[in-house]
């Protein structure tokens, strides 16, 4: 009996992805009237990537004392839900709390997951419905990312969310991507190019881990 309860705790620590943990979902931000955010400005995409998205980042973090200007992306910390113009948000007012970077199987609240971009973070998004060995592919792709600084944390968010007009976006601070397959190489340099950028990140290295929800996997 002994032996076979030590090799079913060691199968089952084998199966296990490494840096895995029981996921715990961040609460929602306080009811309220939302703060609705203006439409922002799309700019010409600079990044060298075909198919992104940019939108007027004037202000932030260009110049960190003058704030955004009309048509740009806000910044504030807001108490209760925002209404972005843009799906998944690429930025705009957002929690104070931020969201603990990592791997969600279930929807993570905007306000907090924008948090994050502020911080250098990129988010990965998907369709509910894309297929399970699609999203082992993404949780994958986050996995080999390399982590940022002393906490450890690759600064990569991925988590479902409803009504994407394309399988998987991929957002940072003011860019956006929309791709119809993990194995998109742009991805990687999506990735590349925005996570943890002191160009194009406004508080570029913020915190990641430590804020509210436990992921999947970091």
């Amino acid at each position: 009996m002994g032996l076979a309860v030590t090799l079913t705790v060691v199968l089952t620590a084998a199966s296990t992805p490494s840096g895995s943990h029981s996921e715990v979902l961040a609460p929602p931000v306080a009811a309220g009237t939302p703060d609705t955010q203006p439409a922002v400005l799309v700019v010409a995409n600079t990044s060298g990537i075909s198919g992104v998205v940019a939108y007027d980042t004037t202000g932030w973090p260009t110049d960190r004392d003058d704030g955004p200007a009309a048509q740009a992306l806000h910044h504030a910390h807001v108490a209760g839900p925002v209404a972005y113009s843009v799906t998944p948000p690429v930025g705009g007012d957002h929690s104070p709390v931020w969201l603990d970077c990592g791997v969600y199987d279930q929807p993570v609240p905007n306000e907090r997951a924008v948090h994050d971009l502020e911080h250098g973070a990129v988010w990965i998004t998907y369709r509910p419905s894309l297929p399970a060995t699609e999203v082992r592919q993404l949780q994958s792709f986050e996995s080999r990312q390399s982590p940022v600084g002393a906490t450890g944390s690759r600064y990569v968010d991925v988590s479902p969310y409803p009504g994407l007009s394309s399988p998987i976006v991929i957002s940072s601070w003011g860019f956006q991507l929309q791709v119809s397959s993990p194995t998109d190489p742009r991805l990687q340099r999506f990735v590349n190019t925005f996570r943890a950028s002191s160009t194009y990140a406004p508080e570029p290295g913020g915190e990641c881990t430590g804020g509210l929800g436990t992921p999947l996997q970091r």
